[in-house]
């Protein structure tokens, strides 16, 4: 069997659901390959580019090795500037990579004018001429390779995003062509929800054999000619990863704590609208996993990716430090008002806290049910900061219950805070298609394609998404305090980069370039 992690994804860290399965897999007793495409292509890209007309690419590509290098090196992430400039030099070789002028690929994303990921139809299209596709003579290579190595007779893909969907259907309509007789299977988070949509049908009938919603590991067992899962909980394995080469410095370890969200409650929250079960490891399992993984991994920061990591975690923790520099969602919860929890915390080796706040009017919050208090949300964000703990705020703009005037509350929220919101994240509101909340609502097609996840929406209150940008380009983000916390935001890295700025520099500053 061979799992394959398709383009495009930040190359920032490994596939965290891929060691999931192989870890239950090598278990078992099947036999497994895993390959990051996404990684590699995206070097094999960088690597291929060649000189052009203007003067930013050429330079970008004359550099782009001892950017790559930079990426890897801790001294980088001590200036901003020389960072940014990194980043930007080796999205703009990607962007001029590509031959079809209608696509662009970059270190977060893939676009293309004429094909959409939310339909059907083109994903199918991109299947039936994957030479047409960017990442084409990576691949068609790459996996002749593979299926002479290992004469697989199962082939699956991992689709969490949107920017993977059109890559991943050109790689399966490669295989479909090569190798007819494979049993190709399609799962992750973007497939989940595709296939949780009201009235799903399955558009992808001859081309892909298996679609598996939610955890994959019993059904690739099942494929496998395993019966059932044997009792216990596999640790994750990174197998044949290149851990070592993906674009940050030193080894970044995502783990998952839990899946689900504890608090499941939020209107409009996909988790509730899938109708996602919550289930937590037991914290004891999570100290000794995360023990053995750091032990044999040596990595530089752990990235917790749960949805918010529940108290229990937290605590524990605190109380039974990983060894190492770890960051992840949580809850505004009391626990993170307590200076003193925060100080163990931050003992324990949290650098960052990302925050899903949303919203700075406590209306809005009660409408949406989230469960936040502004006073305590406050008070944790000074707690936090007192503590040396960065925080990165999410907000969300254009909720129904929203106006111009909550808005503007959400941006004094804000100001008065700036010294405690590290990094910000703004979001314009998305309607989940399916979500009870939008009944009694005019709603129409917001992507085109029979597989958004999303729909448009008249906004109850007359604050549609034109005002909404207009007041975050014209207001929100040209206020002083909340541009100079912007300007601190990693360029498309983001969250995943932005604990690196945090954690304490070499200890031989000296060596800075």
């Amino acid at each position: 069997m061979i799992l394959i992690y398709p383009p495009v994804a930040k190359p920032s860290d490994p596939p965290a659901g891929m060691a999931k399965l192989f870890g239950t897999l090598k278990d078992h007793g099947v036999a497994c390959r895993l390959l990051d495409a996404n990684l590699e292509g995206l070097l094999y890209l960088l690597g291929c580019t060649q000189p052009q007309s203007d003067t930013w690419t050429n330079r970008a590509v004359r550099h782009r090795l001892n950017h790559l290098a930079s990426l890897k090196d801790r001294r980088t992430y001590l200036n901003l500037d020389r960072y940014k400039r990194a980043v930007l030099d080796l999205n703009r070789v990607l962007e001029r990579s590509a031959k079809q002028s209608s696509v662009t690929v970059g270190l977060a994303d893939y676009r293309d004018q004429e094909r959409s990921p939310t339909s059907s139809r083109d994903l199918i299209l991109a299947s039936e001429c994957p030479d047409l596709n960017p990442f084409y003579p990576y691949f068609m290579t790459r996996l002749t390779e593979l299926l002479n190595e290992e004469q697989p007779s199962i082939i699956g893909f991992s689709l969490n995003y949107l920017s993977q969907a059109l890559c991943t259907f050109a790689m399966i309509g490669f295989l479909k062509k090569e190798c007819p007789g494979l049993s190709l299977v399609l799962g992750g988070g973007l497939v989940t929800s595709w296939m949780k949509r009201p009235g799903w049908r399955n558009p992808f009938l001859g081309l892909v054999d298996h679609l598996v919603a939610g955890p994959g590991e019993a059904p690739l067992l099942s494929l496998a000619g395993r019966n059932g899962m044997r009792d216990g909980r596999s640790r994750p394995d990174y197998g044949t990863l290149p851990v070592q080469d993906y674009l940050s410095p030193g080894f970044v370890l995502p783990y998952s704590g839990s899946s689900g969200c504890h608090w499941g409650r939020c209107a409009f929250c996909p988790e509730s609208t899938e109708a996602n079960t919550y289930i937590p490891i037991p914290v004891e399992s999570v100290a000794c996993e995360l023990k053995t993984l750091v032990t044999e991994k040596k990595p530089a920061l752990i990235h917790f990716l749960d949805n918010a990591m529940n108290a229990s975690l937290l605590k524990s923790l605190a109380g039974y430090p990983p060894g190492v520099p770890w960051y992840g969602f949580a809850r505004i919860s009391r626990d993170l008002t307590d200076p003193g929890f925060c100080m163990a915390l931050k003992r324990s080796g949290c650098v960052m806290l990302k925050l899903g706040l949303e919203s700075g009017d406590q209306d809005v919050l009660d409408r949406m049910d989230k469960g936040i208090d502004l006073n305590m949300s406050s008070a944790a964000l000074k707690a936090m900061h007192g503590a040396g703990i960065a925080t990165y705020v999410y907000l969300l703009f254009g909720t129904p219950p929203e106006t111009l005037t909550e808005a503007q509350r959400t941006l004094d929220f804000t100001v008065r805070h700036k010294n405690e919101i590290s990094f910000l994240n703004l979001a314009l509101f998305n309607m989940p298609v399916g979500s009870p909340e939008a009944e009694g609502l005019k709603t129409s097609g917001f992507y085109e394609g029979d597989l958004s996840l999303y729909t448009d929406f008249i906004h109850p209150k007359g604050w549609n998404r034109k005002q909404v940008r207009q007041f975050l380009e014209h207001e929100f983000k040209r206020h002083p305090a909340v541009s100079g916390i912007l300007k601190k935001d990693p360029p498309l890295f983001t969250s995943n980069h932005a604990p690196f700025f945090i954690m304490a520099p070499p200890e031989n500053p000296s060596l800075e370039r």
